[in-house]
């Protein structure tokens, strides 16, 4: 593990010291303490939402977090608002639309441990599976992070059968975590805007694995968010947060 150095504590915003002076001294940010800084963005909404409005009152900060940002191909924003050795938090957020997005449709898991809070919306809903010999649906399985030229590249890996394991709904109020061998999909319950910030722990492995239907394209390129984009989103929820001040 790499601590933070003092310095760069004392200004820091009141949320992320409060959260980074929680961290195990001795091992690196575990599941349990993942899971401890999204249930305090739960119950300290107000410490939250103002680290939210110092990022917005930042250019600097608007200008970095907007680049380790970017669209989802499946039309949710993923946003970096921290980024350290061995945590990240991030906000994902699904605007406001006529229909419910798709989320994240394709089958995956995740090289890293995370726990989630919702903040804005109804919730979401999971589905989780596991691979099975018999029954189940068909899918072409692909790694993810195996190519060291190009590590975001899918590299196809056979053939595999899910089963659906459990189909779990987070509401708001609930914190989900997950480990790398949970594989999920993800969409909103409402067409409403909804968010969820994600405490994203250290590197556990190498590659993971992403399932797509046969015939489905592995082309999925991520889009641009610009600095606009970030300040509206971030700008909705913050709103969205406010009343549970």
């Amino acid at each position: 593990m790499i601590d933070t150095p003092p310095s760069a504590l004392t200004t820091a915003p009141a949320f992320l010291r409060e959260v980074t002076g929680t961290r195990p001294r001795h091992g690196d940010a575990d599941l349990p303490w993942l899971r401890a800084v999204a249930h305090r963005v739960q119950d300290a909404p107000d410490v939250f939402l103002s680290w939210l409005e110092e990022i917005l009152g930042d250019e600097e900060a608007v200008r970095a977090a907007a680049k380790r940002s970017y669209w989802h191909p499946n039309g949710f924003a993923k946003m970096v608002l921290h980024a350290s050795a061995d945590f990240r938090i991030r906000l994902h957020v699904w605007p406001e639309s006529a229909e419910p997005s798709r989320g994240e449709s394709n089958p995956h898991s995740h090289r890293w441990e995370f726990a989630s809070a919702i903040v804005a919306g109804e919730g979401l809903h999971m589905v989780e599976f596991r691979e099975t010999t018999e029954g189940g649906k068909a899918y072409t399985r692909y790694r993810y992070g195996a190519d060291p030229a190009n590590p975001a590249a899918l590299l196809a890996d056979g053939g595999a059968r899910l089963a659906v394991e459990a189909a779990p709904h987070v509401r708001r109020g609930d914190v989900y975590s997950c480990d790398t061998a949970i594989v999920h999909t993800v969409r909103p319950i409402e067409a409403g805007l909804t968010a969820t910030v994600v405490v994203q722990g250290p590197h556990r492995a190498g590659t993971t694995v992403v399932y797509c239907e046969p015939g489905q394209t592995d082309d999925q390129p991520n889009g641009e968010l610009t600095e606009t984009d970030f300040r509206a989103l971030v700008g909705a929820v913050a709103k969205a947060v406010a009343p549970c001040r």
